[in-house]
């Protein structure tokens, strides 16, 4: 016995790295990152010490321990993310967003229905993330119409999106990690659609758990959106001039609205030393026409981020314009909206918008004025400030950085938000659907279609140098590499080979269909408390070995890892989107628990009846 520890102690020592770095992974009492990078590091200082005392044991190199930095995989989901960021700057979805919401007065269940459909089939080939970001209001507005708790909705949005990842191989950065594993390992690779046929049936049977479940075992509690819904519904007095081409020239108003400035309660029209009042009889829009409307702060950004030549003329007109904040092209730049409130003894208190040069001042433009005291009707540059008065400004991020410093504004930073370039939608709407189509097809490889169409997403302009390297998570990627530092650690030093022996000679009695489960469930469960990622890396050999012991087909026993690590639904921690829901479904951690553990249950059952019928076990 000690012969045998003190001949394997490498292999050893790795298993209590790897389980010290899954206690520290489930503690979260540190940064992600620094976790990972000291993984690596215990790792490269474990075999250097190897090499050095024992150089006839079984080692891993430097190269090896450090490969997962240019594993393809990794650098496919980086790109993977850098194209659903592209997705999400441009509004690309927001058209079909709001045609939900607006068909759903007509049709609700059958609008519910589509919108969980449109995130599953959306989540299948892009980074499921920004789809949930896309969805989140959504699924709030649809909470409210139907008169339910937000929380009703939200975990079953976070769960949709994960159930799209088990039917494609892009589906999610495990399939990817797992799939590259068995390739290098086996020589043979996964197709597209490979997980298709078993994660349909496992996604229909998630549904439909949701579909029954979510009555009973989801809360019913007041979220987080509440108050934003609450906080969004303040009324901002803005003003809209219409100038020659602008898309509302010449539109009449309809029983006292204008369609195309659908939400906004139009005040007063103003044309030159006259103005008009509602109900707007006989009143058609001209160039030179200034529009005093009330709108909520989203109607005002829905509406500029779906009219860009709106927001362009805007921009471009205002007093001391020049080529500050201008792209390269000399167009509207990059621009965001801020909340401000005007601070006591501000120096632009009792004085008018325009008499104080605001716009020239702050490189900025007021889109809309707050007043809790009164609803104002006047021009918006004839708007006198008053203390604790809230501004929706709209500027370049350069003249934010700027404000930050001034003594009269207080920049809300938790409001600031940046305008989607909607001009470029259908650039990213062609992208992606070229990357889907070049990976599914076979055209290119999964990894040269995706970094194409991540660069693709920079040369239009959907995305600048700077949004594209922020979607690049960095706990993401460096969890990554611990990940297959640590698989490459167990299976280079025979542990990954010892643990399937053991899972064998326990479960082998019971039949290759018992261990096939047992891995299953395992995988599962784990996924819950580290990451699907790092759960797919260091089960996949271990899933090879255990299949070559039994001497059965791998891609069974690999494709239920794949599935299982899918399988993220009992905690918080478990998926990034789990994560997203929790604060606008006012969650609790053992609300995770609660519905998403039964479901991880009810899918191992699934799949344990389901895969012998599909591989003939």
């Amino acid at each position: 016995m000690i012969a045998d520890l003190s001949a394997n102690w490498p292999m050893y020592v790795s298993v209590i790295i790897v389980v010290l770095a899954i206690v520290f992974y489930m503690r979260d009492s540190m940064p992600m990152e620094l976790i990972s990078v000291g993984i690596i590091a215990a790792l490269l200082l474990l075999f250097y010490v190897v090499d050095r005392t024992t150089p006839n044991s079984e080692s891993v190199s430097t190269e090896a321990l450090l490969a997962g930095f240019g594993n393809p995989a990794l650098i496919t989901i980086m790109a993977l993310l850098v194209v659903g960021q592209g997705l999400f700057q441009t509004g690309a979805l927001d058209g079909p967003s709001r045609l939900m919401m607006s068909s759903y007065s007509a049709r609700p269940m059958i609008t519910l229905v589509g919108a969980f459909a449109a995130v599953f089939a959306t989540s299948a080939f892009i980074n499921n993330t920004p789809v949930v970001v896309m969805f989140l209001p959504i699924m709030a507005a649809f909470a409210e119409k139907m008169k339910v708790s937000p929380s009703k909705l939200m975990q079953p949005l976070s769960f949709a999106s994960v159930f799209a990842g088990m039917t494609t191989l892009i589906g999610t950065s495990t399939n990817l990690l797992a799939a590259e594993k068995y390739e290098s390992s086996e020589g043979v690779s996964l197709g597209f659609f490979e997980l298709a046929p078993i994660g349909l049936i496992l996604a229909g049977a998630g549904f439909v758990y949701m579909i029954v479940a979510s009555r009973f075992l989801l809360p019913s509690r007041e979220g987080m959106e509440a108050n934003l819904v609450n906080r969004s519904g303040r009324q901002f007095i803005a003003q809209i001039a219409i100038s020659d081409g602008n898309p509302l020239v010449g539109q009449k108003a309809v029983a006292g609205m204008f369609p195309d400035l659908e939400g906004m309660t139009v005040r007063m029209i103003q044309r030159g030393e006259g103005s008009f009042l509602p109900p707007f009889e006989d009143v058609s829009l001209q160039p030179g026409d200034l529009i005093i409307v009330a709108a909520t702060r989203k109607t005002l950004t829905d509406t500029l981020s779906s009219q860009p030549e709106l927001l362009r003329q805007m921009w471009q007109s205002r007093e001391g314009a020049d080529s500050d904040g201008m792209d390269e092209d000399g167009g509207t730049p990059r621009l965001m909206l801020v909340e401000a409130v005007v601070a006591p003894g501000s120096r632009m208190i009792g004085r008018a918008i325009e008499q104080l040069g605001f716009r020239r001042l702050t490189n900025t433009l007021v889109l809309g004025v707050q007043r809790r005291s009164r609803m104002m009707r006047a021009r918006l540059g004839e708007i006198r400030l008053e203390a604790g008065d809230t501004l929706l400004l709209c500027g370049s991020s350069s003249s934010f950085r700027e404000l930050r410093a001034s003594r009269d504004l207080l920049l809300l930073e938790w409001s600031q938000v940046e305008l989607p370039a909607t001009e470029k939608s259908h650039y990213a709407r062609w992208i992606t659907l070229g990357v889907v189509a070049l990976a599914a097809s076979g055209l290119l490889e999964i990894l040269h279609a995706s970094v194409i169409g991540a660069v693709a997403m920079i040369l239009t302009g959907c995305l600048n140098i700077r949004q594209a390297t922020r979607s690049l998570d960095l706990r993401i990627f460096t969890l990554i590499a611990a990940a297959i530092a640590m698989g490459t650690a167990l299976e280079n030093t025979g542990a990954a080979l010892a643990l399937a022996q053991g899972v064998v000679n326990f479960i082998e009695p019971f039949g290759t269909v018992a261990v096939l489960s047992v891995l299953f469930l395992v995988v599962a469960i784990l996924t819950n408390v580290l990451s699907n990622s790092a759960t797919a890396v260091l089960f996949t050999p271990i899933a090879i070995q255990a299949a070559n012991l039994l001497g059965v087909d791998p891609k069974p026993f690999v494709l239920a890892v794949i599935y299982a690590a899918n399988c993220c639904f009992a905690t918080p921690i478990a998926y990034q989107t789990n994560l997203l829901v929790m604060g606008p479904g006012h969650y609790k951690f053992l609300d995770y628990l609660r519905f998403g553990g039964p479901l991880v249950i009810v899918l191992w059952l699934v799949f344990t009846f389901v895969a012998p019928l599909r591989f003939d076990l």
